[in-house]
C-alpha cells in the first residue's frame, strides 16, 4: 500500500520532531508520533510544537510502533514530496546501532508535488495533517491525468 509521508524536524537539517503516514486507503488507520524537541529554533518553538497535538514518545518506541504500523503490509511505500521526510522515515527504522526494524522491504518515492502547497493543510505545520494535505493534492493530480 502507499502512504503520504509528511515529518517536522528541529530546522534544515535538526533532528525528528513528528512523523505521520497517511495511507492512500481513506478507512485505513494512520500513523502519527512525535519526539521531544528539549531546543527548538525559534519558528519550531512558535509553529510546530504548539500543534503536536500528541505527547511525545521515546525514539526506541516510536521505532517500535512504526515497525507494528508497517508490519502486516508486505511492500509499504511512503511517498515525500521533500528529501528531509524521507531521510527522517528511513532514520526512524533503525532500532538500535546496527538493527533497524523488522521489515521485509520498505518502497521510497519522493514525488514532484509541483503546486502543493502546504497551508492547505488543515493545521499547517502539523505532520499529520500536512500528509492528509499532500494525500489529497497527490490523488486528486493522478486522477486528472487519467
Amino acid at each position: 500500500m502507499r502512504y503520504f509521508l509528511d515529518t517536522e524536524f528541529n530546522g534544515f537539517g535538526g533532528a525528528l520532531i513528528a512523523l505521520a503516514l497517511v495511507p492512500e486507503e481513506p478507512d485505513a488507520p494512520h500513523f502519527y508520533e512525535a519526539l521531544e524537541c528539549p531546543d527548538p529554533t525559534p519558528w519550531v518553538a512558535e509553529h510546530v510544537l504548539p500543534v503536536l497535538a500528541v505527547e511525545p514518545i521515546e525514539a526506541a518506541e516510536l521505532s517500535r510502533r512504526l515497525e507494528a504500523y508497517l508490519g502486516d503490509d508486505p511492500w509499504p511505500v511512503l511517498i515525500a514530496d521533500w528529501p528531509e521526510d524521507i531521510v527522517h522515515a528511513a532514520r526512524a527504522m533503525i532500532s538500535a546501532p546496527g538493527r533497524r526494524i523488522g521489515l521485509d522491504r520498505v518502497g521510497f518515492e519522493l514525488c514532484d508535488a509541483f503546486g502543493y502547497d502546504s497551508s492547505a493543510s488543515a493545521v499547517p505545520h502539523n505532520a499529520y495533517h500536512d500528509a492528509v494535505a499532500l494525500r489529497a493534492f497527490l490523488l486528486r493530480r493522478e486522477a486528472a491525468a487519467r
